[in-house]
């Protein structure tokens, strides 16, 4: 009873608050609610009442009460869960943000190179207002190539704000020069003095294994060149450290040898890049995709980044989605929704491959005191879809609406 009073009385006050922000408050009534915590199985006649951008209730309607004077929207038989995590994104500009969210990818962790203007709507988005994706940034991605260089480029950095420190330690395939562990162990040194966090780029094995030992705290690839080994396994789910498959990287490297089955998508085709869509029909560029030695290396290499995914998420290690979408050619939001398709096809289920793109995303990023899951306090960022991903993860692609702050999105 004292926990009645307490919720109903934390209720009275939202409604106060709401009414003197002139922001409407509102029930989602009839919905089957995957909260995305992963605690319980998804909640069947369920209600979310938002007020002031944030959720204050969700839970079944028997006891989730409905306040008088709220705007109540009826939404038999859709599917609600919180809006998409992609732990490993690229923003370049703004727009990228509405793009993003119009797929039902609500944030964005974007791991380098962002402009003043993404800067700039990161410190203006923890708003009840708010009407696009939110994105968190790291700057530019440090190529430093000796440790005192490695300290003064995180010290530029976090003079920034930023919010992670990248590195990429990788030889494309053996056509550049790999950062070595004395620099990279240099970076992770100084940016956690800063209590900055660590994303690695990486591609090899062996290095993600130095990388742990250094204290990297962000796997952000899949280890590609071979599969992944008993002791690497046990210390990455020791650490409690986390690992972004990013398998539409992979895909983004091969898939326009011809024109791909998704250019004939109208979902994809509404919000896609117009000129990335035609480059991708160039019949040149397919030809050389084709002839490419790096592009069928990375072919090549998919089912080995799969395997390994499914070893890693059976250890218990914790899977962040994530899709390195960004530059030309790999579709921001669309390519989230075939990554977490591919994510099931190597052998996740549907509900581990949901909770890699929202609570377990919101964990790994630091960012689950306010995103992430569909409780109370936590903004009000969600997705509406029609039909069940559960029963079929390609529903993800059946968004009837997309909610930001409560407010629905534009799309």
């Amino acid at each position: 009873m004292k926990r009645l009073l307490t919720s109903f009385a934390a209720l009275l006050v939202a409604t106060q608050v709401s009414a003197q922000s002139g922001l409407p408050t509102r029930a989602f009534t009839g919905i089957t609610l995957f909260d995305g915590t992963g605690r319980t199985p998804p909640i069947q006649d369920a209600v979310i009442i938002v007020r002031n951008g944030r959720i204050v209730a969700a839970g079944p309607a028997k006891t989730t009460r409905v306040p008088r004077g709220a705007e109540v929207l009826v939404l038999d038989g859709t599917f609600v869960m919180p809006g998409l995590i992609n732990s490993h994104g690229h923003v370049n500009t703004v727009d990228d943000l509405n793009t993003y969210a119009a797929y039902g990818v609500t944030t964005v962790v974007s791991l380098g190179n962002e402009n003043e203007a993404v800067f700039a709507a990161r410190a203006a988005q923890n708003v009840p207002t708010l009407d696009r994706a939110r994105v968190y940034v790291s700057g530019p991605v440090l190529t430093p190539r000796t440790p005192d260089e490695a300290r003064t480029m995180v010290a530029g950095v976090a003079a920034q704000k930023v919010d992670w420190v990248k590195i990429r330690v990788d030889d494309n395939l053996g056509t550049a020069t790999k950062m070595t562990p004395e620099v990279y162990r240099a970076v992770i040194d100084e940016a956690h003095k800063r209590n900055l966090r660590v994303a690695a780029h990486l591609y090899y094995l062996a290095d993600a294994k130095g990388l742990l030992e250094a204290g990297a705290d962000f796997i952000a690839h899949s280890v590609r060149d071979q599969d992944v080994d008993a002791a690497f396994v046990a210390a990455l789910k020791a650490s409690n450290r986390c690992y972004t498959p990013t398998l539409m990287r992979e895909v983004s490297t091969f898939v326009y040898e011809s024109t791909p089955d998704f250019f004939s998508d109208p979902a994809f085709l509404k919000h896609a890049n117009p000129a990335w869509v035609a480059a991708g029909r160039d019949p040149i560029r397919q030809d050389s995709t084709r002839t490419s030695a790096s592009a069928q290396r990375y072919k090549a290499q998919l089912p080995v980044a799969s395997r390994n995914l499914k070893v890693l998420a059976d250890s218990g290690v914790p899977i962040a989605m994530g899709t390195d979408t960004g530059p030309a050619g790999r579709f921001q939001g669309y390519f989230e929704l075939m990554e977490l398709e591919l994510m099931v096809k190597a052998g996740m289920t549907p509900a581990a491959a949901l909770l890699s793109a929202t609570g377990v995303a919101a964990r790994c990023m630091g960012l689950d005191r306010d995103l992430g899951t569909i409780e109370p306090g936590k903004w009000a960022d969600f997705l509406i879809l029609d039909a069940n991903p559960l029963d079929n993860i390609a529903n993800v692609r059946r968004i009837e609406s997309v909610w930001v702050a409560g407010n629905k999105l534009v799309r």
